[in-house]
């Protein structure tokens, strides 16, 4: 019910305009996003690769609504890719191709792709293609193949445990040695395409890792970026890895930024690869509601600030 709720809030377009610009509640927010600008943001990405922790910068922002906007999105990205270069920094970035234009035009969002993608070919860094909700999934695997039949290493893509087709997208991306981020989902979707259960998405994580874990997934190139807080199915990968005697240079921990900071500490501490998402921007207010609806605490921490 709580999750259904603030998933339900975050496409309320009325609420975002509201509460973007109110301090109480980007104070709320900024837990969780790092900040405005791209200068904050960068702030925290120096801070954690002092930890030894890698990070994916996200510069928020979905479903523009006409080409004008969808290319000031293309430019922000490729000025992050420009300045995580010029400052050396252990950084990648990660984005929504809705952001892009995919509501508006596939010329549109393919080329605005293929100029990001490009880039972070020549300055040798790497972009994720988040995946969104299953009204998207087939439109963002096509565009993924399609760069990544150019780029190569350079591009990788998100899968969703949630989602019953997961098992066979794995198949097909574990073929080309792709770089594939494992997370549970976030989106609310009909049971008919979606499990809708915690445990029977746990069980169907754990199948998901175990493919991009197999002998014949490392043997081909596949990376697997571990995306998860739950320390069941972390202790569970670890136990996996070892026991197929997998390097850590075939995988390593995601983790969001403000959440866990303790384990991923831990993890980095015990020689493990760690990349912490860093979202920023002032469209926060989406991905705010969609953290709320992931785990109970964060709904207990906002509570508590809200009534101090």
């Amino acid at each position: 019910m709580t999750r259904g709720f603030f998933l339900w809030l975050s496409n309320r377009r009325s609420l975002k305009r509201l509460t973007r610009d109110v301090p109480p509640f980007w104070k709320l927010a900024s837990r969780f996003v790092a900040g405005h600008t791209l200068d904050e943001a960068m702030d925290v990405v120096r801070s954690l690769n002092r930890e030894g922790i890698r990070v994916t910068l996200d510069h928020l922002g979905e479903n523009t609504t006409n080409p004008e906007e969808a290319v000031r999105a293309g430019e922000a990205y490729l000025e992050i890719l420009r300045r995580i270069h010029q400052e050396g920094l252990d950084a990648s970035i990660s984005l929504k191709l809705t952001q892009m234009g995919l509501d508006l035009s596939d010329r549109i969002v393919r080329d605005i792709m293929d100029r990001i993608v490009s880039l972070a070919y020549e300055l040798n860094n790497f972009v994720r293609i988040d995946m969104e909700s299953s009204a998207y999934t087939q439109k963002t695997l096509d565009l993924f193949y399609w760069l990544h039949g150019k780029y190569n290493d350079h591009v990788g893509i998100v899968i969703q445990a949630y989602l019953y087709r997961s098992e066979q997208d794995i198949r097909d991306l574990i073929e080309i040695g792709a770089n594939v981020r494992l997370c549970k989902g976030a989106y609310k979707e009909p049971p008919e395409i979606a499990f809708p259960k915690k445990r029977d998405v746990d069980e169907n994580y754990i199948r998901l890792l175990d493919l991009l874990l197999s002998p014949e997934a490392i043997e081909k190139g596949t990376f697997t970026a571990i995306a998860t807080h739950d320390e069941a199915l972390i202790q569970y990968a670890k136990d996996l890895a070892a026991k197929r005697n997998i390097s850590t240079d075939h995988f390593e921990f995601q983790m969001l930024y403000g959440i866990r900071n303790d384990l991923q500490r831990a993890l980095v501490r015990e020689g493990y690869g760690v990349r912490v998402y860093v979202p920023f921007g002032t469209e926060w207010y989406p991905y705010f509601m969609r953290r709320l609806a992931e785990r109970p605490a964060n709904v207990f921490f906002v509570l508590k600030n809200l009534f101090r």
